[in-house]
């Protein structure tokens, strides 16, 4: 999922425009872009548009950001949300591994009432909001509080208000984004970049996907379709990097049949971590339709 678009569970006439956008996956926001006084509607029109023919269809990652924990909405927004066209829930601030695990037994109760996931194949997992300082020094508990969680985003603007941080930091961002990416890889989980608020600042919006690229985030989030493109651009892999690592793999066959451990391919040593990155460099190809 290299792009993920921002979709606000207020406007239900951009449903479909998301559906039809570039973008990898679609998070339909029910926390903060949706006024108190309207999370009901905004909840039963978002679970009712899921259950059209053409999101089933829809190779795209649904996601639903539900409303926290803590609030009167959390329990309605995953009895209604938890439907057969939802692959994740982004659940917000999450503090310690039992609320984690919380979150998933609401999740399972769901499945169970709505009939979803009754085979056990395809389990509605969960994205973590990386989003108070707490949860970027647990996020490892976190992220291994239950297999049901498949990454963690960044929420920078949540985690650095608090604590009188400018977003504008590059080095705060970039300690942050580290840190995480620690953590989800300690986990064995995904890791996700942050939105990026300034739509017109196109440069930054690229420095700071190209940053999260090279620290093997998967993707970013998008809060503009305008930023799907150069998400998908940033977390794609160069066709110079494909055929590199597709000449890596070639080169392995003669080197595994030569008992040889370390070999050089366009003038660079090869040994098994770099072949492992080349393995998983061309899987990514593949599964973005590159090879």
């Amino acid at each position: 999922m290299r792009s993920k678009l921002f979709v606000p569970g207020s406007r239900p006439e951009l449903f479909d425009k998301a559906l039809s956008s570039p973008a990898d996956g679609l998070s339909f926001d029910l926390e903060d872009a949706v006024a108190e006084s309207k999370k009901s509607e905004a909840r039963e029109i978002l679970s009712a548009w899921m259950d059209a023919e053409s999101v089933r269809a829809s190779k795209k990652m649904i996601i639903v950001r539900v409303n926290g924990m803590d609030t009167p909405h959390f329990e309605q927004d995953i009895a209604q949300c938890v439907r057969a066209g939802l692959d994740m829930i982004n659940l917000p601030k999450p503090e310690s591994p039992e609320a984690v695990r919380q979150a998933v037994a609401a999740i399972e109760q769901a499945e169970r009432k709505n009939g979803v996931n009754m085979d056990g194949k395809k389990p509605i997992r969960i994205l973590l909001n990386i989003e108070t300082a707490k949860a970027l020094r647990t996020a490892f508990d976190l992220a291994s509080a239950h297999p049901r969680v498949a990454g963690l985003q960044l929420g920078l603007a949540d985690l650095f208000e608090p604590i009188s941080v400018s977003r504008k930091e590059i080095f705060a961002v970039q300690y942050a984004m580290m840190q995480m990416k620690l953590a989800a890889a300690e986990a064995g989980v995904e890791a996700y970049d942050a939105a990026f608020a300034d739509i017109k600042n196109t440069e930054g919006f690229q420095e700071e996907a190209g940053f999260a690229a090279r620290l093997g985030f998967t993707g970013k989030s998008c809060i503009h379709p305008s930023q799907v493109a150069m998400a998908n651009e940033a977390f794609r892999p160069s066709d110079a990097a494909i055929a590199h690592a597709l000449r890596i793999l070639e080169a392995a066959k003669d080197a595994d049949a030569q008992g040889i451990g370390a070999y050089v391919v366009d003038g660079k040593m090869i040994d098994p971590p770099f072949y492992k990155s080349a393995v998983k460099l061309v899987e990514h190809a593949k599964r973005l339709g590159l090879i």
